[in-house]
């Protein structure tokens, strides 16, 4: 009979905790809880919005203005290896057990609110290297309704 380690279980709670409150942090609309940095800055003729996501690929990034708001999503697979075997089996359904189980499906969003109205048809964004970077000219009144931005 393997020997309990107290230690490792506590350690391992942790770390489910942690992923579930990630998980959920990426849903709310709060700065706070939200997982994604970013800075915006103003300039004379546009509004960038600068957001670390790194490990993500450009099709799994989703860019979206809405009103005096942009959002920013991505959502990804992950898989950590371990030689260590987890103890707790997991059931999947549809009769599959899983053993060990570590990819996971990572989602993080953020909506920032811009302080300027801007034209959403001159909008761009780029990402290089982690870091997207959303460019958005301004103009003197605010549009109604959605756009969403393509990543190049």
């Amino acid at each position: 009979m393997p020997r309990r380690d107290p230690f490792r279980e506590i350690e391992e709670l942790f770390e489910r905790m942690g992923r579930e409150f990630e998980e959920l942090g990426g849903t709310l609309d709060t700065p706070m809880s939200s997982n994604v940095a970013v800075d915006v800055v103003e300039g004379d003729d546009a509004v960038t919005v600068t957001a670390d996501l790194p490990g993500y690929g450009r099709e799994e990034i989703n860019v979206e203005l809405h009103d005096d708001a942009l959002t920013i999503a991505a959502t990804r697979t992950e898989t950590t290896e371990t030689d260590e075997s987890d103890e707790d089996d997991e059931e999947a359904g549809d009769g599959v057990e899983y053993h060990v189980r570590e990819r996971r499906k990572r989602a993080v969003s953020r909506r920032v609110r811009l302080p300027a109205p801007v034209d959403r048809d001159g909008a761009s964004a780029t990402y290089n290297n982690g870091v997207l970077t959303v460019t958005l000219p301004k103009r003197s009144s605010v549009e109604s309704g959605g756009h969403s931005i393509d990543i190049s």
